[in-house]
C-alpha cells in the first residue's frame, strides 16, 4: 500500500546504477467496479513488476486486459510524471506509486448561494462546487502545454506542503499560506491549469482523502447592490468553505478566477478612486485566507489577467506567483499536433501520423539534405522495392508535414496567439474553407447500403471521410493570415 512518504518523495535515492525513481501510475476504474481499491492497486503492482521490463514516460500501459480482475474493473492505466531525465526506466529502478481513482459523472456540479442579509430578495450564486475527480476533466492536464515546467513546479509545491504538514512544522517559524496566483495574458490556460491541478491532486491524494471538491468562486457576483454588504457576502461564503474543510476526509480546492475583481488595490479605495465597499471586500478576503492557511486539507488557487490591479497584501500571501505567458513556437506545434491527432481519431482528418516535436526539429535541422533521391543509390545496388519506395515516400511526407506545421506555429507565435485562439483554428478552418470542399459522403453512403452495422461504422471512419492533412494546413494558414489582417484593422 502506498504511504505518505512515497507520495512526498520527489527526488531519487542516492546512487548511480541503483538509483530509484518515483513513478506515478494512475489507474482509472469503471463506474460499475466493485473490487476494493487496495485489491486493484496490488493487482496493478503485480502486473507491472512481472510483465514489464521498462516503463515509458509518459505512456498508456497496455496488456493488463489479460488479467481477469483488472479487465473487469479497470478502464485505463497511465504512467504519468517521474523526475527521471530519460523517457524510459527499467522497472527495477522504479518506485511505483499507484493511484487508483473512480471519476464522478460529468454533471456532478452544485451551486453555492449566499444571501445578502436583506431578506429573500437577493440570493446570489456565489460559487459552484464540483466533486473530484471529474470525468469531464479527464485528459485536461495532459492537453495543457507550456514552455517551462509550470505543471511540475505546482505539483512539487503541493508535495512540499504535505511534507511540512506531516512533520508538524511550527507555523511561527516556517510559514506557508497554501495560496497560488497565476497571472498573464487572457487565453493562456490559467483557469484550465487550476482545474487540471485540482483533478490531479484529487487523484494523487486519494490515499489520504476519501473525497475532493473544487469550489469556483464567482467573483463578480459577490459585489452586492446594497452598500457595505459585499464584505459580509465574502464572510458568509468563506464560512461555508470552512464547514467543508471541517471534514478532514475531504480535500477542498478553492479557485478564485479573475481575482482582481475581489482584490482591487486598497490604495485606490483610500484615494477615493474606488468605492469603500471594495476596501471591505479585500479586508474580508485576507482575513479568511489567514484562517484557511492552518487547514491541511485546503488549497486556494487564483488567476488574474490584470496583475497590477491586485492588492499587494494578497500577492504577498501567495506562496507561488507564476506568470503564464503566451505559448512559444514549440508549445504551439504540440498544441496544433494534438488538435490534428484528435481530428484524425474522429475521422475528420484523413489518417496520418504527424511527427512529434523532436522529430520535427530533426527534420528542420536536416532540411538541406531532404532533396536526396533514390537515384543517388550506388550503381551496383538493385532497384528499390515497392515497399522501400512507399517507406521513402511516407517519410518524405512526414518531413514535409512537420516543417509546414513548424512554419505555421511560427506564424501563430508572430501573431501572439493564445492557447484558446490556437484551439479554435480547426473549427474556423473547417467553417471557412474545408466545409466548402466537395465530399465523398454520397459515394460512401452508396457503398454501405445493405451492409451490417459494423461495416457502416468502419466506412464512416475511413480515410475517404476526411480531408488530407495538407488541406487542413492550408486552411489553418489562411485563417491565421485572415486573423492577422482583422487584428490590424481593429488596432487602427
Amino acid at each position: 500500500m502506498q504511504t505518505d512518504q512515497d507520495f512526498a518523495m520527489s527526488s531519487p535515492r542516492s546512487g548511480n546504477a541503483s538509483t530509484i525513481w518515483p513513478v506515478h501510475i494512475e489507474v482509472r476504474i469503471a463506474q460499475n467496479a466493485t473490487s476494493r481499491f487496495d485489491t486493484i492497486r496490488n493487482a496493478v503492482h503485480s502486473f507491472l513488476t512481472s510483465s514489464l521490463s521498462h516503463v515509458y514516460l509518459p505512456s498508456t500501459i497496455e496488456g493488463w486486459e489479460d488479467v481477469p480482475l483488472l479487465a473487469s474493473s479497470v478502464e485505463k492505466i497511465v504512467a504519468a510524471e517521474c523526475p527521471c531525465p530519460t523517457s524510459s526506466l527499467p522497472i527495477e529502478q522504479a518506485a511505483l506509486q499507484i493511484h487508483v481513482y473512480q471519476p464522478t459523472d460529468t454533471d456532478a456540479f452544485e451551486e453555492l448561494t449566499s444571501g445578502s442579509g436583506r431578506g429573500d430578495d437577493e440570493q446570489i450564486m456565489a460559487a459552484s462546487v464540483c466533486e473530484l475527480p471529474s470525468m469531464s476533466w479527464e485528459g485536461l492536464w495532459e492537453s495543457l502545454i507550456y514552455s517551462d515546467d509550470i505543471k511540475s513546479k505546482l505539483l512539487d509545491y503541493i508535495y512540499a506542503t504535505v511534507v511540512f504538514s506531516d512533520a508538524d512544522v511550527d507555523f511561527n517559524v516556517v510559514s506557508w499560506n497554501r495560496v497560488v496566483l497565476l497571472h498573464g495574458p487572457p487565453g493562456t490556460g490559467k483557469t484550465s491549469l487550476c482545474r487540471a491541478l485540482a483533478q490531479k491532486l484529487s487523484i494523487r491524494l486519494s490515499h489520504r482523502y476519501s473525497h475532493a471538491r473544487l469550489l469556483e468562486i464567482n467573483s463578480h457576483s459577490l459585489f452586492s447592490r446594497w452598500f457595505s454588504e459585499s464584505g459580509k457576502l465574502v464572510q458568509k461564503l468563506f464560512s461555508s468553505i470552512m464547514e467543508m474543510v471541517e471534514d478532514e476526509e475531504t480535500f477542498v480546492i478553492v479557485l478564485i478566477d479573475e481575482v482582481e475583481s475581489l482584490t482591487a488595490a486598497r490604495a485606490g479605495a483610500m484615494a477615493g478612486t474606488e468605492p469603500s465597499d471594495a476596501l471591505r471586500v479585500v479586508n474580508a478576503l485576507l482575513t479568511q485566507l489567514d484562517k484557511l492557511k492552518h487547514r491541511k486539507n485546503c488549497l486556494v488557487m487564483s488567476t488574474s489577467n490584470l496583475a497590477t490591479a491586485i492588492d499587494s497584501a494578497f500577492v504577498d500571501r501567495a506562496d507561488i506567483v507564476q506568470y503564464v505567458d503566451l505559448p512559444p513556437r514549440e508549445a504551439i506545434y504540440e498544441i496544433l499536433r494534438g488538435c490534428l491527432a484528435e481530428l484524425v481519431k474522429k475521422g475528420i482528418v484523413a489518417d496520418v501520423d504527424v511527427p512529434s516535436l523532436p522529430e520535427a526539429q530533426i527534420f528542420e535541422r536536416t532540411a538541406d539534405f531532404s532533396n536526396l533521391s533514390l537515384d543517388s543509390a550506388p550503381a551496383e545496388s538493385s532497384a528499390p522495392s515497392v515497399s522501400q519506395t512507399q517507406r521513402h515516400e511516407a517519410r518524405e511526407r512526414s518531413r514535409a508535414i512537420a516543417i509546414r506545421l513548424l512554419k505555421l506555429a511560427q506564424k501563430c507565435r508572430d501573431q501572439q496567439m493564445s492557447g484558446r485562439s490556437l484551439r479554435r483554428l480547426p473549427v474556423l478552418a473547417h467553417a471557412r474553407y474545408i466545409g466548402t470542399l466537395p465530399t465523398a459522403v454520397p459515394r460512401v453512403i452508396a457503398k454501405v447500403n445493405g451492409m451490417s452495422k459494423k461495416g457502416i461504422v468502419d466506412a464512416n471512419t475511413s480515410q475517404s471521410q476526411g480531408a488530407a492533412v495538407e488541406t487542413w494546413l492550408d486552411a489553418m494558414e489562411r485563417v491565421v493570415e485572415s486573423q492577422a489582417s482583422e487584428r490590424s484593422r481593429l488596432q487602427h
